[in-house]
């Protein structure tokens, strides 16, 4: 794979890097994970919210009125 990066951005990361005493290979890295970590979890709370408003969709009719 390769990854194509805007002149700024590719400057930007690279500041970054230099700051953080890291490469911007890692700093890439780390960025998918969270990005990953948070798409995860996102999709959890709507499946889990998806479930329970169905499950009390009665309850919430009501506290709706």
């Amino acid at each position: 794979m390769n990854l194509r990066l805007r002149d700024d951005q590719q400057e930007a990361l690279k500041l970054r890097a230099e700051e953080e005493g890291r490469s911007m290979h890692a700093l890439v890295l780390q960025a998918i994970d969270r990005y990953l970590e948070q798409e995860t979890d996102r999709e959890s709370v709507r499946r889990l919210g998806a479930k329970y408003a169905n499950h009390h969709a009665g309850l919430l009719r009501r506290l709706g009125e």
